[in-house]
């Protein structure tokens, strides 16, 4: 369509007009949109109609990506329809006013009589001292008989509809569902499908004229609504949201309240798929699937665009065949169905489901997106970068990446090195309070564990551990700067080192290495990053002869127990994990000018220390 097709000019002013395409207009409803853009400057309708064209191709698009609307669908909204016809009539009820409040009323109207000296005679100033009252009378003795008369109208409107085939009353519905699930349906379905939403129209009105009488146990007469009331629409507490914040409570794998915070949107995400209020009893495989096969074309951090805000996830989805952003990769896709999967495996042990819909549902790994150790001559390209050896500055480190005066000797500095020597997680290393670095039977020793002062959290309960300082880490200066913390007043090791808005520990620490691993050239693609430091620990030790169940301990991939909790242990065993720690070594590598050129550049006044 050429350019000038898009504008029209009516009675000076322009507007936006677009031809529907022919295989859409009977989704629209129409054959050409318009749009009045309330400008006559032609300069200025140029410029905003591509906003309105643009707004208008991708409603196209998201109509043309539309998902065939499932059995499973159809029975949550007439379900829906009849279920929330009652709980608006509850909220109508418990709206009237009682008794008692007719009664208040009056009574302040009579003190108003008396307080301004109304004249009872005159029906002006009586009528507007009794209005409320009246009111709230004529509410609580008259609005019953006349909702009810309005409620027997409609169901008899209903029932006349259900014979001839109107489907004027429940269209909106239809409409209203299809447009926020990005779904479609054919025209005999729909017909169906409004026959049923008014067979659940009526057997809720149904149910009202029964509480008009006081009877509340009113059960559906029609098959089709007493058969969805066992499948569709969760029982109190069985909804999706509900059991999930039990399972979370519950917490029987000992998680990080990170990662329960990360499953909880994962599942919300779920549940814009299942549906609001959707059954935990009902999730299959083939809901997995088709949340699967949204997922796999879902863009990268899409709840933070401003071109999804608003959107659920079927209608980013279609948007985004358009605007092309990056989707999710593999492994993020698969994170996504891990957090779903923890949640089925709890419900299959708790009675909800009787087996896992996840399993085996997984895709298969990208190809080279493990996370691999540093080479040797890595770690020598790191460690003799200006994150180490002295920068231009210290707020834009890992984008200037340029040789300096300024000497970083905060967390940026030290959680490498101690991930190099221990294996430990940075968000450990991160939230250590003073107190957690200590000397016991004569060694230095790191305790990870959630006790004490802060909000200290570990991955599991096997997660807390004591952990022997390696000889390297000492000859580095740790134990002096943990000494000029203590000076300072300090009660975290690394004050510096916060929590993101989700709680996270050092995840913009984790952000700003990657980029600064690709400015120094040691990063390209994926595979490489600040856990490279965890698996180089791991590949250490194997070297070193020990099997990895003997090392467990070390990384945290060991049951919880008492000792790692309180960090009270016994000489003989600190001394083997000391053996093992000191068995870490990384042959080709050579730290010896971190410690002699801090010496002499700082005893020649040519850095500048940053505490």
């Amino acid at each position: 369509m050429g350019r000038q097709t898009y504008l029209i000019r009516r009675g000076g002013a322009y507007s936006a007009r677009l031809r529907v395409p022919l295989d859409l207009i009977e989704a629209v409803g129409r054959k050409e949109l318009v749009k009045a853009l309330g400008t006559n400057d032609p300069a200025e309708a140029k410029r905003l109609v591509w906003a309105v064209v643009d707004g208008w191709q991708r409603q196209f698009d998201a109509l043309r990506n539309r998902a065939e609307m499932t059995d499973g669908d159809k029975g949550e909204l007439v379900w829906s329809h009849y279920s929330g016809t009652l709980e608006r009539d509850e909220v109508r009820r418990a709206n009237t006013p009682q008794q008692a409040d007719v009664d208040q009323a009056l009574e302040r109207a009579v003190e108003r009589v008396g307080r301004e000296g109304l004249d009872i005679h005159d029906p002006l100033q009586m009528l507007d001292a009794v209005m409320d009252a009246d009111v709230m009378k004529n509410r609580r003795s008259g609005s019953g008989s006349v909702d009810a008369h309005v409620r027997q109208t409609k169901l008899a409107d209903l029932r006349k509809h259900l014979a001839t085939g109107e489907n004027a009353l429940v269209r909106h519905e239809i409409e209203a569902y299809l447009k926020q699930r990005n779904l479609t349906i054919d025209a005999v379905d729909r017909g169906e499908l409004s026959r049923q939403l008014i067979r659940a129209e009526i057997e809720a009105l149904q149910r009202t004229l029964e509480r008009d009488d006081g009877n509340y146990g009113g059960e559906p007469a029609d098959r089709l609504i007493k058969g969805l009331s066992g499948r569709v629409g969760a029982a109190k507490g069985e909804s999706i949201e509900e059991v999930f914040e039990v399972f979370a409570a519950e917490n029987v794998s000992g998680v990080a309240p990170d990662r329960i915070n990360q499953m909880r949107r994962d599942i919300e995400l779920f549940s814009q798929v299942a549906g609001k209020g959707f059954s935990v009893g009902q999730i299959d495989k083939k809901l997995v699937r088709e949340w699967k096969a949204l997922l796999i074309k879902f863009p990268v951090k899409a709840t933070e665009m401003l071109a999804f805000k608003g959107m659920e996830l079927r209608e980013i989805v279609a948007a985004n065949e358009k605007l092309k952003k990056k989707v999710l990769s593999d492994r993020s896709v698969n994170r996504y169905l891990s957090s779903l999967s923890a949640l089925c495996k709890w419900l299959v042990n708790n009675g909800y489901l009787e087996s896992n819909p996840v399993t085996g549902m997984s895709l298969a790994k990208e190809h080279n997106s493990t996370t691999l150790p540093f080479t040797t001559d890595q770690l020598n390209t790191l460690f003799n970068s200006p994150l180490f050896t002295g920068c231009q500055s210290a707020d834009v480190w890992s984008l200037m990446a340029k040789e300096g005066n300024v000497l970083i000797r905060d967390h940026r500095y030290w959680v490498p090195l101690i991930m190099l020597f221990s294996g430990a997680r940075p968000a450990e290393i991160g939230q250590l309070m003073l107190a957690d670095v200590r000397e016991e039977h004569g060694r230095w020793i790191m305790h990870i564990t959630t006790e004490g002062d802060g909000d200290k959290r570990t991955k599991t309960k096997g997660s807390m551990r004591v952990v022997p300082i390696h000889p390297m880490l000492v000859r580095l200066g740790l134990i002096g700067y943990h000494a000029a913390q203590v000076k300072a007043g300090e009660a975290r090791l690394f004050p510096k080192a916060v929590r993101n808005a989700r709680g996270q520990m050092m995840a913009e620490f984790s952000r700003e290495f990657s980029r600064y691993l690709t400015r120094i050239g040691i990063k390209e693609g994926r595979g490489i990053s600040l856990y490279s430091f965890r698996h180089g620990v791991t590949d250490a030790l194997r070297r070193a002869g020990y099997l990895d169940e003997q090392f467990g301990l070390i990384l945290g991939h060991t049951q919880g127990t008492t000792t790692g909790r309180y960090g009270v242990m016994a000489h003989g065993v600190l001394e083997q994990r000391a053996t093992l720690i000191d068995a870490i070594d990384y042959p080709g590598l050579d730290l010896g000018h971190l410690r002699d050129a801090r010496r002499l550049l700082l005893a020649s006044n040519l850095l500048k220390p940053q505490p």
